[in-house]
């Protein structure tokens, strides 16, 4: 493990207990943001116990979105919230798992690193996580690891040792643990119970951690008493029992936790001074716009996870945010895209109220008639419609079926077809150079992932939104639609307008005369931020503003 005794780097260690979806990722990139407003440069990473190397081939339904960073990592939905909180880029290295852990681990032994020794949990499984956590800073100030799942999960046993071997190794003036518990508010007992989050800190001590500072989800106000007995259990001081209530906007919480004193005790637990107090304009800037924000809008998100929302986590706040760039609330119709598939007759029942349509990403051929379908009656009823990489894909598709007549028109995701409009990416160039793969491949080899460049046509509408000549976004697909074989689409009102630098991968399609209508083959919601908004979600919400104005 590389040195860190002469670092001035701090770390902080987020875990959580009593139960989960206590929201350790967003109180992660809410305090990520509040030490970013004091001026420190921070870092964010995420440590997860499963298995699995990456979230990449885990179903939405397990594991909801997976995030995909600039450098190509499939990586856990909570490096969404840090980016979005603070703006930093997050990296490959900032996402760790105990697949990782171990691919690494068995790697070099089978390499003959390990000179013979016989692999253990510790010090080999250990070190690999201390070197991961350790490693790939670069001047910061802080650096928070969130350790996935809950305290008590055997799944997690090894990361909650590696840390308490760092902060043996660091010292306490490097290292804090700050532990988020539940407070439940029984209601036919008109009070809190503190016994589980007692019970969470005396699992973590017998781990042989001490939280320095409890962070307590709490539906009501902790009283002060409540806060003295919870100090006393878990050896803490009542000023670390940190309330944490539920807030209206995800937005209003760096502010929230800022008011109850954590970024202070922070602070007051390194040593740093509290005299300088944060910059949170920013946040409560956003604040005053959704409170201002008059009026709704209904967009409809046509997918085949809307069951399980999370699956769409970025998409949602990407939307909410083009909400706030045009001071407008959002209420979003999650409609089921199998229930689309059958007489298209039916579909105004499900479209009626709405004001714009998405169609998000996806892999798979279940539901893709009944997104065909809704692309089709966005289009023919002139509602603003926003494809996103598979929901661009089948744009292509749509269009030569319903307006060239080409009805073999399909993709070779579905299986053999004699009109293979979008098929499988065998090649393409990276920074690496020139990649190749095949449908052999490993499922997470086969895709484009993350940054690549995309020129716009001059004259074109998405040109005028991005107002730039080149960007760059984020990608995450294993299909390409076939460019050859739509050399028809511009005489019929479908033009690319978005392409790779060497004019061979489409990227952005568009149709002129329609209100707004664009499909993209990358994902523009990874990339959008409160403070920041995506302009092609910004452009998106106001069109469909304007629509409800024609109503």
């Amino acid at each position: 493990m590389p040195s860190m005794k002469k670092t001035s780097v701090k770390f902080i260690f987020i875990t959580g207990g009593v139960v989960s979806s206590l929201g350790k990722g967003l109180a992660s990139a809410s305090l990520g943001a509040i030490l970013q407003a004091r001026g420190y440069k921070v870092k964010l990473r995420k440590l997860d116990p499963y298995l699995n190397v990456d979230p990449g081939t885990m179903s939405p339904y397990q594991h909801g979105e997976c995030y995909v960073t600039d450098d190509g990592a499939e990586t856990d939905l909570d490096l969404g919230h840090y980016e979005r909180f603070t703006g930093v880029p997050a990296k490959k290295s900032d996402n760790i798992t105990t697949g990782k852990i171990y691919s690494t681990v068995i790697s070099k032994e089978r390499k003959g690193d390990y000179l013979g020794a016989t692999i253990q949990v510790i010090p080999h499984v250990t070190d690999a996580i201390k070197e991961y956590i350790v490693s790939d800073i670069n001047n910061e100030d802080f650096v928070l690891c969130e350790i996935g799942g809950t305290v008590g999960d055997i799944e997690s046993l090894p990361f909650i040792e590696a840390i308490r071997q760092l902060r043996n190794e660091l010292g306490y003036d490097k290292t804090c643990f700050l532990h988020v518990t539940l407070l439940p508010y029984i209601n036919t007992a008109g009070e809190l119970k503190t016994k589980p989050t007692q019970h969470s800190v005396k699992e973590l001590q017998g781990m042989g951690i001490q939280p320095d500072i409890l962070l307590c989800r709490s539906e009501v106000a902790i009283p002060e008493e409540q806060k003295s007995k919870i100090a006393l259990f878990c050896n803490i001081k009542s000023e670390c029992v940190i309330e944490a209530l539920d807030s209206k906007s995800i937005y209003e919480v760096p502010i929230s936790y800022n008011k109850q004193g954590l970024d202070s005790q922070i602070c007051k637990y390194f040593k740093l001074g509290n005299q300088k107090k944060p910059d949170l304009s920013r946040w409560v800037k956003i604040n005053n716009i959704e409170e201002a924000s008059e009026g709704t809008i209904k967009i409809a998100i046509v997918g085949k996870y809307t069951s399980m929302i999370d699956a769409y986590k970025s998409l949602i706040e990407a939307i909410n945010h083009g909400g706030l760039a045009n001071k407008i609330r959002i209420k979003l119709k999650w409609i089921d895209s199998e229930s689309l598939e059958g007489n298209k007759s039916d579909l105004s029942v499900f479209f009626k109220d709405v004001n714009g349509i998405i169609v998000p990403g996806g892999f798979g051929k279940r539901g893709s008639n009944g997104k065909i379908n809704a692309i089709e009656y966005a289009r023919n009823n002139h509602i603003p419609f926003l494809g996103i990489c598979f929901g661009m894909q089948l744009a292509v598709i749509e269009f030569a079926k319903n307006v060239l007549n080409l009805k073999d028109a399909s993709s070779s995701e579905f299986g053999n077809t004699k009109l293979p409009l979008v098929g499988l990416l065998t090649e393409w160039h990276s920074e690496k150079g020139l990649e190749k793969r095949n449908s052999d491949s490993n499922l997470g080899g086969t895709m484009r992932l993350g940054a690549y460049d995309c020129k716009l046509l001059d004259g074109s509408f998405i040109k005028s939104i991005y107002k730039k000549d080149l960007i760059s976004e984020r990608h995450r697909h294993r299909y390409e639609v076939n460019y050859e074989l739509t050399s028809n689409f511009s005489n019929h009102g479908l033009i690319f307008t978005g392409m790779s630098p060497d004019n061979h991968l489409p990227e952005i399609l568009e149709i002129p005369k329609h209100p707004w209508f664009i499909g993209v083959q990358f994902h523009p919601e990874l990339k959008s931020k409160p403070f920041d908004p995506h302009p092609i979600f910004s452009s998106f919400v106001n069109a469909s503003l304007n629509q409800s104005r024609l109503l």
